[in-house]
């Protein structure tokens, strides 16, 4: 008989809170001891090319933060670095592991991940338990009557509205079962240092869920000079609040707000039933697009260089925030992929290197919207004026002048290209791809 403690495990990824967390709820309800694990997987962090990541910041947070409240139960959250598999076959070593509890996730990696490590815990004798946590519908749940998925975001919010009003939702109350956390000393932390990053200013917490911003969410959300989004992106993406919460709260205050959330999974339904628009056009009549792709221009979009400033702005944002406001994210991506005709790749990429909330369903799913190559995207004849937006938008400049303050004076940039001939070039070009 093994002398080894016998545990099972909770294993947190994108899904870094104590309560409402399905998962770990099922682990403490089923089980007398559970230990509690974060992997930083090395196979993520290097491909990270820059030692300040604002991400990994941020996950160093919450996992300080988690490890806190532990600490409070007789407990340790058990921080490891590593590839999944050498993290697990070293935990097997040193417990007897009855079974292993997790949130699923819907990223290819994420699939070939899992998949990879339940055959190795199934080859121990251990169960690998995956549940339900990050989205309300999962990707086969909302489909059309035949079976296959949809690909246009209005019927599957119509389904998905119809569905969840015919569900109950559950309550996972797993903050109130921590006493059921394996009982050990504290473990430290690996520091920063050690798994090759460094700190910046970037600290997670527990959001305060801004309901008065989203109540008034559909006046307010277009304007980047004022705090008129939720900003919690971030948060779902790492999932420090819980979706169902948000759905709940959504509802009851704005419908607006709501279908954001929708589009959030109607993205992640898509990348997994058509996983090659990670690398492809969802719409392959784009794929002959002749794309100018230019360096020098690209460089400049990058840097917020264009002379363009309410593009300058956006990039600037993001550089220095890990942020951008989601109505400048659109200008931008427009900007670059028809205005300079560089392929919606190389901005998808830039946008996964800078943003904190970086999703890649979103992300890739919002790029081939802006460059009309994905599924229900923009018509390509729809091409973003930045002279225009700006009017609509800010119309005081209050944004621009924050973040491009020589936008008016004669040391601002020359635009990179006229509006109107950028306009006719981007016509021409798309409309060669365009079958009638």
């Amino acid at each position: 008989m093994s002398s080894l403690p016998e545990v099972s495990i909770f294993w947190f990824r994108r899904d870094l809170r104590l309560h409402d967390n399905v998962g770990l709820y099922y682990a403490l309800k089923e089980s007398k001891a559970v230990l509690p694990i974060f992997i930083f997987d090395t196979q993520i962090l290097t491909q990270l090319q820059n030692p300040q990541d604002v991400r990994v910041n941020f996950i160093y947070s919450c996992v300080e933060y988690i490890q806190g409240v532990c600490k409070e139960f007789g407990s340790s959250l058990y921080v490891l670095y590593g590839n999944p598999i050498d993290v697990f076959s070293n935990l097997i070593s040193q417990f007897s592991v009855v079974s292993v509890y997790a949130n699923r996730d819907y990223e290819p990696y994420g699939i070939k991940r899992d998949t990879s490590v339940e055959l190795f815990l199934t080859q121990n004798g251990i169960a690998f338990y995956t549940f339900k946590d990050h989205v309300i519908f999962e990707q086969d749940e909302i489909v059309k009557q035949d079976g296959n998925p949809y690909t246009v975001y209005t019927p599957y919010a119509k389904t998905w509205k119809m569905r969840f009003s015919q569900m109950q939702l559950q309550s996972y109350t797993s903050e109130q079962l921590l006493s059921h956390l394996f009982k050990t000393s504290v473990i430290p932390i690996p520091s920063l240092d050690s798994i090759g990053f460094s700190p910046t200013s970037v600290c997670s917490h527990i959001p305060q869920i801004p309901v008065d911003c989203i109540q008034n969410y559909h006046k307010t959300r277009d304007f980047p000079a004022i705090e008129g989004t939720s900003q919690l992106g971030v948060h779902l993406r790492f999932g420090t609040v819980s979706i169902r919460e948000l759905v709940c709260i959504a509802i009851q205050h704005n419908h607006v707000w709501l279908n954001e959330l929708i589009w959030r999974e109607f993205f992640s339904m898509i990348l997994y039933h058509f996983p090659q628009v990670v690398h492809a056009n969802f719409k392959s009549q784009y794929d002959s697009l002749e794309w100018i792709n230019n360096e020098e221009h690209f460089q400049r979009w990058c840097d917020g260089e264009t002379g363009y400033p309410i593009v300058d702005a956006g990039m600037r944002q993001l550089n220095e925030t890990g942020f951008m406001h989601n109505r400048v994210r659109m200008i931008t991506a427009s900007f670059l992929c028809k205005h300079l005709l560089i392929d919606w790749q190389w901005g998808e990429a830039y946008f996964a290197q800078k943003l904190i909330d970086y999703e890649l369903s979103s992300n890739n799913g919002n790029w081939q919207w802006a460059a009309s190559t994905g599924c229900d995207a923009v018509p390509y004849f729809r091409i973003f004026n930045p002279y225009e937006q700006t009017k609509r938008f800010d119309a005081e400049y209050l944004y621009i002048q924050k973040w491009v303050p020589n936008y008016n004076s004669s040391t601002y940039i020359k635009p990179i290209v006229e509006h109107s001939f950028a306009r006719q070039r981007a016509l021409q070009t798309y409309k060669k791809c365009t079958k009638f």
